[in-house]
């Protein structure tokens, strides 16, 4: 939930993209919000936030079980998908993205990903 909800109670569709990027980081970490390992105010942003150097601590070890290239491709934009999805969630709606640079973005990333995976 976007921090202006529970705090304020403010609806707005800048909520919404910060609800796209925590989801983008579940489906990258395989870790939940409400994961056992978040407590004493650590929280799934956080986590991400202090390993980003180290992606491969962080990103689900299934999403680099595939062939030895594509382990690299993944590799490689993995800082740069994390680090959108952390601009989707930042605390104030105002630091955010919108949500048409978030799926321009991730539409980048994509074809990036797709034209080195060619052979």
């Amino acid at each position: 939930m976007a921090p202006e909800y529970g705090s304020e109670g403010i609806i707005s569709i800048k909520g919404d993209v910060y609800s796209y990027g925590i989801l983008m980081l579940e489906v990258l970490t395989r870790k939940k919000p409400t994961d056992d390992m978040f407590t004493a105010g650590l929280n799934l942003k956080g986590w991400v936030t202090n390993l980003m150097p180290h992606v491969i601590q962080i990103i689900d070890s299934n999403l680099l079980q595939q062939e030895r290239q594509q382990f690299d491709d993944i590799i490689t934009y993995a800082p740069t998908i994390f680090e959108l999805a952390l601009n989707c969630c930042a605390n104030l709606p105002e630091a955010r993205i919108s949500m048409t640079d978030a799926v321009a973005s991730v539409n980048k990333i994509k074809m990036l990903f797709l034209q080195k995976a060619r052979p």
